[in-house]
């Protein structure tokens, strides 16, 4: 693949200022994480989002305090907020003073990536490269180069309260007609609460239902020569829309034009029987906190506490999420930068996010992450997965909602999924294709 340089205003002067910074990857230089730097003096800044700091600040800790033994160099962490951080990180690029270490959502990387954001990397540097996921490292490549290493997973399975499935005699769905028929049976048995969802599938859900095209053979977009082409309107994809609209339609008693961002809250109330989570959000049903706007008042249990398990969904691809960590082109310290990332995401570092309920970033560690208790779902799931398309304007098709629109339209009974799919290649096309 040819690398295209589609620059954004903020990201030119990211490329115009890169080359006379430092040892950094914007003078052509690859940042060497295994050589002997006395970084005595010198201290790192590292962006990390706020998961990290609620989730997992003693494997920060730990990661820190060896790399300062083996630099003497310290680390500066800066928690990034979701909802900004892309803005922040653009304007920052643009100046001279950038953080060395950023992470990205690995649905968000490929944009920096092709834009020349980042400093090549020896991929042969960093402990279980060989084995890294696929999800996770392939927003890092191209042209032969690496340009950023996978940190961590989170992989969607099926949530279900066992409580409701023993009630109604149902087991544990081996197959997507299992799933499908429990949806079903517990419908029945329970559809004269108005309140209830067998399944709980809001229409924006995204990464649902693209698991569900990605299920039945079908696709978003793909590369065809110079073009990226729109693929939601194929068959397979249509039939795997209608899978999945049918499930919403049928099963879910929510608003179909919301997402999923609170719908562990909503399956700890008590009145939902399924949905399609993410791994930790089977812990968030069980355990809510006290006051959302204080979390250090801790967490109470819920309606649904000791009554929520989970499997890989049947016959559904997991849409693997998770992050990635770069240096910056611009960074004063690459080497320093590489050798924090070398560590934060060796092995040792990665058995501590699996004692945190995340997956790590290779396969031959899944089998860890599945003999912890409450991981065996998330663990198998992350062994059947799928990516979005690694085109320079992904992010601009999540940004402009072109999915969720599609959605949302087919979910609310607004459009037919032929004439939403349409739709939304056309909106794809013009987007990935535009100069």
């Amino acid at each position: 693949m040819k690398r295209r340089i589609a620059v954004a205003a903020t990201l030119a002067a990211t490329l115009l200022g890169a080359a006379g910074c430092g040892s950094s990857g914007g003078s052509g230089t690859t940042p060497n994480a295994n050589a002997s730097v006395n970084g005595a003096g010198k201290t790192i800044k590292v962006w990390l989002m706020v998961d990290a700091q609620s989730g997992w600040s003693d494997v920060v800790k730990q990661a820190n305090d060896r790399f300062t033994q083996a630099t003497g160099a310290q680390v500066q962490v800066d928690y990034q907020q979701w909802t900004d951080h892309l803005a922040k990180l653009d304007t920052t690029l643009a100046g001279s003073e950038v953080p060395d270490v950023v992470e990205l959502g690995n649905t968000e990387m490929p944009k920096y990536v092709f834009n020349g954001a980042f400093a090549p990397l020896d991929k042969g540097q960093f402990e279980n490269s060989g084995q890294w996921l696929t999800g996770l490292s392939a927003p890092c490549e191209l042209d032969g180069k690496t340009y950023c290493v996978p940190y961590y997973a989170g992989a969607r399975v099926l949530a279900y309260n066992t409580e409701m499935f023993s009630k109604a005699g149902l087991n544990v769905p081996k197959t997507y007609d299992d799933v499908v028929a429990a949806a079903k049976s517990l419908k029945e048995k329970n559809g004269s609460d108005k309140q209830f969802s067998a399944f709980h599938m809001p229409g924006k859900y995204w990464y649902a239902a693209m698991a569900w095209v990605k299920g039945s053979g079908g696709d978003i977009a793909r590369k065809n020569g110079d073009k990226w082409v729109g693929a939601l309107s194929e068959p397979a994809s249509q039939q795997g829309l209608t899978k999945w609209s049918e499930l919403a339609r049928t099963y879910f008693s929510g608003d179909p034009t919301k997402d999923e961002t609170d719908q562990a809250a909503i399956f700890a109330q008590g009145k939902t029987a399924m949905m399609y989570a993410n791994g930790w959000e089977v812990g968030a049903a069980q355990e809510q906190p006290k006051d959302p706007n204080k979390p250090e008042a801790g967490k109470v249990k819920t309606k649904v506490s000791g009554k929520v398990a989970s499997v890989a969904m049947p016959g559904i691809p997991s849409f693997l999420g998770g992050s990635d960590l770069a240096v910056t082109a611009k960074s004063a310290n690459a080497d320093l930068a590489a050798k924090w990332v070398q560590i934060f995401t060796d092995t040792k570092s990665q058995e501590g996010l699996i004692a945190k309920s995340a997956l790590p970033n290779a396969t031959n560690l899944l089998d860890k992450a599945a003999a912890m208790k409450g991981n065996e779902a998330t663990a198998q799931a992350a062994k059947e997965t799928w990516f979005v398309p690694m085109a320079p304007k992904w992010s601009e098709v999540e940004s402009a909602n072109v999915l969720q629109n599609m959605l949302v339209a087919i979910a609310s009974g607004k459009s037919t999924v032929a004439d939403a799919t349409k739709d939304a290649d056309e909106k794809i096309n013009k987007i990935l294709n535009a100069a």
